[in-house]
């Protein structure tokens, strides 16, 4: 019974997102024989304010550019 948490900096598209939870549930299918009834899929979006890399938040990084 996998359930895969993704965390994602926000911004994508509702289309890129049902991508990659039908990306993500398929290779859990294939790769460790998961019945689909039973992979749960979670995005969790990230405000860019509150993703830091290197001590540089995503949305201070984006207005430097």
């Amino acid at each position: 019974m996998p359930i895969i948490d993704i965390s994602i900096a926000e911004g994508r598209s509702p289309e890129q997102l049902r991508a990659l939870i039908d990306g993500v549930h398929r290779v859990a299918e294939e790769t460790v024989d998961a019945a689909p009834e039973n992979i749960t899929v979670l995005i969790r979006e990230v405000p860019h304010e509150h993703w830091a890399r290197t001590n540089v938040t995503i949305a201070e990084r984006n207005a430097s550019k």
